[in-house]
């Protein structure tokens, strides 16, 4: 094949681009006793881990039934995680460097930030709509919208906090609020919008499955970023 200087420079742009977009999680090495995706057995800890918790619940899902499930011991599943609570902490991190990913994906480029901030809704209300060869997004994100809340309201979690635990969700506020104070720099309650917006979405994907009377499913398929969209721009703007 021969190549000259605009090939080259294609090349060149096409592996940065490669680079700048590649999914890698970051994800705080506190939450885990060995990395999960360095080795097969890991990968299908975090696999199957996340069928098992959106069949059965995290209060019913174990260590000892993921281990019979992949077909080892459950003091091999105690080497990658301390506990269950620990898994949970992996899952909901990987979830948001994942969505981390997708607002890069979506948002680079992109000058105007009221387009940026309904980029960002839409991320966080369709995220189950992504493909991902690693992990089954839609199972992770009933999780997310079942489970999540469970990671953080525990007893300790003062102590996780300091420990860096939940860096991760942290990082997607403060980036969708830094949004915000771009659009309107006096907002005085960025962070607050923020986090009741991704958790009323979550909340308002399970209603509407689970209690739809307490949710208003008009068919439309975006009512639910329809309703945050409105309510989060309505709100700076007052």
């Amino acid at each position: 094949m021969y190549y000259n200087s605009n090939t080259s420079i294609l090349l060149i742009i096409t592996i940065m681009n490669y680079a700048l977009f590649s999914f890698a999680p970051n994800i705080i090495k506190d939450i885990y006793l060995k990395d999960p995706f360095s080795s097969e057995l890991g990968r299908s800890i975090i696999k199957e881990s996340i069928e098992m918790i959106d069949d059965l619940g995290f209060e019913e899902f174990t260590f000892k039934k993921l281990a019979i499930k992949i077909k080892t011991t459950e003091a091999t599943v105690y080497r990658y995680f301390e506990n269950k609570h620990k898994l949970l902490l992996y899952l909901t991190s990987w979830y948001w460097c994942w969505i981390e990913y997708q607002l890069a994906m979506r948002n680079t480029n992109i000058n105007s930030a009221n387009e940026r901030l309904r980029n960002a809704i839409r991320v966080i209300t369709h995220s189950d709509n992504y493909e991902n060869e690693q992990l089954n997004i839609q199972l992770l994100f009933n999780i997310i919208c079942l489970e999540s809340s469970k990671s953080y309201m525990t007893k300790n979690v003062d102590d996780l906090n300091k420990s860096g635990l939940y860096y991760n969700y942290k990082k997607i506020v403060a980036h969708i609020s830094d949004i915000i104070l771009e659009i309107d720099p006096t907002y005085k309650y960025p962070h607050m919008l923020i986090s009741t917006m991704i958790e009323g979405i979550h909340h308002q994907k399970y209603f509407s499955i689970h209690l739809p009377s307490l949710t208003d499913n008009h068919e439309n398929e975006d009512f639910i970023y329809d309703f945050y969209n409105q309510m989060t721009f309505s709100t700076i703007s007052k």
